[in-house]
Parts: structure tokens; C-alpha cells; sequence
């Protein structure tokens, strides 16, 4: 849509920065915490760039008041977190660890004390390792009471602080690296048909984990946040179409409407019914996931790349599950379905080093499609660039960090005036940090952080890089000087 004159950001916009235990908290194995899936996984050779670990990440365990310090001083308005389930319950349904809950009840109290909304992540993929060896984790049925339970510990500890939850974070993230491309935990490879069962138990626990929210605070805000990657069809070839909407209903639309609506895509259904490869649905299962998506509030989005989707023949290309995880731009190789669709590059985008896509107007299309498709708020939970910064003199420019957060912000603008009901932008993300599998190299933050690939490398100290500067700006103007 074209409008003469923007009508800016809401008053009440949250201008935020995010992150995740496991990428930035360290102190693995302090004050009673548990070992979780992410702990037990680095530690197999050839899983992470040059076998880095998260045991001390950026330490925010132990500089949390230092961070939220920065924070505040860039006025941030939102800081979006996650809690560590093996921190709170180190063995995933045993007692209760109270020195892990008095962790992040400092943490909020700090934000709270300098005038930052916490935004709550319930789980960013840090499972207990002692669930996986009781019984396999996400692949049980049983994990999903037993999720709750740690849920609704938090809702209870926090909730009278904690107004805005997330409740899982990139489900399709962590289960398609983690089942089908054996990247993730467990590291398992094409098991497509426990894939899907697993997807199925993880909606089922935060269907009931937004019921359980709800019964104790109505007026909390709740949702999931989806790694949404808007798809653009290869050409105006019909089949390119086709393959297009083939990969919404297996891709995007399968979380989303089940988020949303409480019911998996009819087509996408079909099609997993005719492979065997569909879930196993039990009785009540229906009807709990359609209760909850009436009562979710907003959809989050992890948006950072759009993608191209070309029909791809019976005979033609698969899933080599090969990541371009060293930062060498170019390496990353083309991915498909065979009968259904495959992703060739973007000819007429640029990339990151990592064979991101650099797409700003596709964060304007993921508003444009959830509003229309949903009519839900939206929560912009991650955006940000992945880059190699360089520390010279005391001294940390990156323009080209500025220039991605700068147009991406313009078409969320946009998207705004297109009659998109956002409520927050959190960038991704605000102190350097563990990149799951690309180590250290691959910064991210506001904040740079003095430390390599080697955990005893470092001294761990803050520096503010000119984005910094930038974004303080940014929020200071609620986005209108950019």
C-alpha cells in the first residue's frame, strides 16, 4: 500500500534487544544447575565451529547488572530473555532449584529497577539432558506435563512482574535441525515421522502452558515466536506456484495456523497422511489446541531472510543437511523436497557471509501475511545481522550492522501504516554471543565481547560498538530518525 504521509511507530512501541540462556549466560554447571541437551551435544566432535561451547558464553550469569546497566543507558524499552528450564529444575521434573529462580528473579528486578520490560522466553531449546535419558526428551508424549510444570513454576515465581511470554521459541528451528538435519539435539537424521510426532507433543505443551497462563493472569500477553521465512515463487511458471504453496503449508503455515488456529494445514495433513508420516493425534488433543490459540495474544517472528521456492521434480535435488557454518560466503548448497519444491538462491539479493539472505522489505511481508491471514498482533522477537566485527583502537564500527537494522526498521514502518498491529522490535541481539553452531566469530550485538573460540580466551569486557549510539537514537525518536 502506498500512504502519502506514515503515521510512525505506536507511542507505546517497545523498542527491545533479545537473547537466550544457553548463548549468553555460561556458568553451565553453577549453583545447582542442570546438565541440558545443548551441554551434553557440543561436546561431540565436528558438531560446533571449532568445538566451541556455551559453559561460559559471555558470562551473564555473574555481568547480568553490568549488561542491563548498558541497556539502560541505551534506553531500552524491552529486554527479551530466556529462562533455562535445567537452571530452574535441573533434572527436568524433580525438585526445584531455588538459587536458579533467584537468578532470574535479579534479573527482572534489574530490568524492572531501570525501566525495562522483561519479556519472558519459556524455552530456547534447552532441554534437560537427564528428560532425554529418562525417555528421549521431546519424542515422549510425557515431556508434555512435564513442561508444563517447569511453565507454570515461572508463571507463578515471575508472573507478577512478567507481563509479556513467549512460550517456545523456532519450533520448527530446533526440531527440523534436531530430526532432520542432525544438527541440533538429539542429532538425528530424516526421521521425518518422529519429526512431526515431535512437533505435535511440543504444540501440545504450549497449547496447555497457555492455559495454565491464562488461568493464573488473564491479562497476560502470550504467544510463540516462529522463524519465519516469507517465500517468493521462482518465476510465473504455474508449477513454481504451486511448489510455493506447497512450501507455506509444510514450512510456514503449519506452526503458524496451529499457533493461531489450534489445527494443522489441510493440504499439509494430506500430504504426511499419504507418506506415513503424520502425526498421531489422541483423543482431547483437538479440542485443548483449538481452546488455546483462541487465547493467544500475538504471533512472534524471528525474521531474518525471505526465500525462493522452485517446483522440483521426483528426480531432483534433496536435503544434503550441509550449513554454511564457517562464514566463507558462497558455500551454502540448494535444499529441496523431491516431488515438491526446492530453495535456489536470490539472484537479486545480497547476501551475509553466511549465505543469509538480506531481504528488509520481507519483514514488512511477514506483517503484511500474519495480519491477514491471523488478524494477530505481532512481535518482532529476533532481527538482526551476523558479522565478522572488528576491535581496533578501543573502537567498533560497523555501518553495515546500522544500514541492515536501519532498512529493516523502514519497511516495519510500512507495515505499520499497512494497518500491521506490532507491538515490539527486538533485535537480535544485544551483547555479542554463542552463535549455536558458528561459535564466536559470528557477532551479532550492540555490545562487543572480548572473547575467541578458546573459553579461556578473552577478558569477557563490554564495549559499545557505534550501533550502539545508533539505536540509542532510534528510541529516543521512537523510529523516526533512523
Amino acid at each position: 500500500m502506498y500512504f502519502e504521509k506514515s503515521k510512525g511507530f505506536p507511542a507505546d512501541f517497545l523498542w527491545g534487544s533479545a537473547s537466550a540462556a544457553y548463548q549468553v549466560e555460561g556458568a553451565w554447571n553453577e549453583d545447582g544447575k542442570g546438565m541440558s541437551n545443548w551441554d551434553k551435544f557440543v561436546r561431540i566432535p565436528g558438531k560446533t565451529f571449532q568445538g566451541t561451547t556455551g559453559d561460559k558464553a559471555v558470562d551473564h550469569y555473574h555481568r547480568y547488572k553490568e549488561d542491563v546497566k548498558l541497556m539502560a543507558q541505551m534506553g531500552l524499552k524491552t529486554y527479551r530473555f530466556s529462562i533455562s528450564w535445567p537452571r530452574v529444575i535441573p533434572d527436568g521434573n524433580g525438585a526445584i532449584n531455588e538459587k536458579g529462580l533467584k537468578f532470574y528473579d535479579d534479573l527482572i528486578n534489574e530490568l524492572i529497577a531501570n525501566n525495562i520490560v522483561p519479556m519472558v522466553t519459556v524455552y530456547h531449546w534447552d532441554m534437560p539432558q537427564a528428560l532425554e535419558e529418562q525417555y528421549h526428551g521431546w519424542e515422549n508424549r510425557q515431556i508434555v506435563d512435564d513442561f508444563v510444570r517447569y511453565a507454570t513454576t515461572l508463571f507463578e515465581h515471575f508472573g507478577d512482574r512478567v507481563k509479556h511470554w513467549i512460550i517456545m521459541n523456532e519450533q520448527n528451528v530446533f526440531t527440523g535441525l534436531g530430526w532432520q538435519a542432525g544438527m541440533h539435539p538429539p542429532g538425528k537424521v530424516d526421521d521425518d515421522k518422529t519429526f512431526y510426532q515431535v512437533n505435535h507433543h511440543v504444540f501440545l505443551a504450549h497449547a496447555k502452558s497457555v492455559l495454565a497462563l491464562k488461568k493464573l493472569y488473564p491479562d497476560a500477553l502470550v504467544g510463540s515466536s516462529f522463524a519465519y521465512s516469507p517465500s517468493y515463487a521462482y518465476d510465473r511458471h504455474p508449477e513454481n506456484a504451486m511448489a510455493k504453496a506447497d512450501y507455506d503449508d509444510l514450512k510456514n503455515y503449519y506452526w503458524m495456523d496451529m499457533y493461531a488456529y489450534g489445527r494443522y494445514p489441510r493440504a499439509a495433513i494430506a500430504y504426511l497422511e499419504s507418506q506415513g508420516i503424520a502425526p498421531q493425534m489422541e483423543p482431547g488433543d483437538a479440542e485443548i489446541l483449538k481452546e488455546a490459540a483462541a487465547k493467544v495474544d500475538f504471533m512472534g517472528v524471528n525474521y531474518y531472510q525471505t526465500t525462493v521456492v522452485e517446483y522440483n521434480p521426483i528426480d531432483g535435488v534433496g536435503t544434503s543437511h550441509e550449513m554454511n557454518t564457517t562464514g566463507k560466503k558462497g558455500t551454502a548448497k540448494v535444499q529441496g523436497v523431491p516431488g515438491l519444491y526446492k530453495n535456489p538462491s536470490n539472484e537479486f539479493l545480497p547476501t551475509t557471509d553466511w549465505d543469509w539472505t538480506i531481504d528488509p522489505m520481507g519483514i514488512r511481508m511477514c506483517c503484511r501475511e500474519i495480519t491477514s491471514r491471523y488478524d494477530l498482533p505481532i512481535v518482532i522477537s529476533e532481527n538482526g545481522l551476523g558479522a565478522f566485527d572488528k576491535f581496533e583502537d578501543g573502537k567498533i564500527h560497523d555501518p553495515y550492522r546500522i544500514d541492515y537494522l536501519k532498512r529493516h526498521i523502514e519497511e516495519l514502518k510500512k507495515a505499520c501504516d499497512d494497518g500491521c498491529r506490532v507491538l515490539a522490535y527486538c533485535t537480535w541481539s544485544y551483547t555479542d554471543l554463542l552463535s549455536w553452531l558458528n561459535g564466536y566469530q559470528k557477532r551479532y550485538g550492540f555490545v562487543y565481547v572480548d572473547r575467541e573460540e578458546d573459553e579461556n580466551s578473552g577478558t569477557l569486557n563490554r564495549y559499545k560498538k557505534d550501533s550502539f549510539d545508533w539505536y540509542k537514537h532510534v528510541i529516543e525518536t521512537n523510529g523516526e530518525e533512523l
